[in-house]
C-alpha cells in the first residue's frame, strides 16, 4: 500500500513540475500573447483629412489622433462605486478620431469626429451620442466633419475659427 502511495505522490510531483515548466516557457509565446500587427492607425479618409487639418490649425495648435475619451474626460468624484464603474465603462472603449490641443500647454481645445457612412448604423449613432454628451458635459467643443474625397484648408480653417478660434492663414493651400 505504501508503494502505491509513494508512486501517486511521485506522479503528482512530476505532473506539477511539468505544469510549472510549461507555464514558464509559454509566457512569451502565441498562447500567452495572441496578437498580430494591427492595420494602419488611420484609414485613407482619416489620413487625407489629417493632412489638411494639420495645415488648418497652424503652429498654435497640435493635432493628435485616436485619443481615448477617457483620456479627455475624467469621472467626477463623489459617485457610488457602481455609478462610477458604469460611467467608466460607458467611455472605456471609445475614442475621438482627432483632438486639437494648444501647442503651448497641450490643453485640449476641441475634439473632432470624421463621419463617414459607417456612422449611419444605429450602434454607431449611439456611440456618437455618448461622445456628444461627454463633450457637452465637460464643455469641450465637438466638431463633426462629414467625410468627403477632398478637403480645403481655407474652408476647414473657417469652420475651425468658429469652434476654436483658429485664424485663417493669409494664403491657404487647397487640397
Amino acid at each position: 500500500m505504501s508503494w502505491i502511495l509513494i508512486a501517486v505522490v511521485i506522479v503528482f510531483v512530476i505532473a506539477a513540475l511539468v505544469a510549472i515548466a510549461g507555464k514558464k516557457t509559454d509566457s512569451g509565446s502565441a498562447i500567452g500573447y495572441p496578437y498580430v500587427p494591427a492595420k494602419a492607425l488611420f484609414s485613407a479618409a482619416e489620413r487625407s483629412f489629417l493632412g489638411v487639418l494639420d495645415q488648418s490649425v497652424g503652429s498654435e495648435h497640435r493635432v493628435f489622433g485616436k485619443v481615448r475619451v477617457a483620456d479627455i474626460a475624467a469621472v467626477k468624484p463623489g459617485l457610488s462605486r457602481s455609478a462610477r464603474q458604469g460611467a467608466v465603462n460607458r467611455i472605456g472603449s471609445k475614442h475621438f478620431d482627432f483632438v486639437v490641443c494648444r501647442a503651448s500647454d497641450f490643453s485640449v481645445v476641441c475634439a473632432i469626429e470624421l463621419n463617414d457612412k459607417s456612422h449611419a448604423s444605429k450602434r454607431a449613432q449611439e456611440r456618437d451620442a455618448v461622445k456628444r454628451n461627454v463633450c457637452r458635459s465637460i464643455g469641450l467643443p465637438l466638431f463633426e466633419v462629414p467625410a468627403k474625397r477632398a478637403y480645403s484648408v481655407s474652408e476647414l480653417q473657417g469652420q475651425l475659427a468658429s469652434v476654436i478660434g483658429v485664424a485663417p492663414a493669409v494664403a491657404a493651400v487647397a487640397t
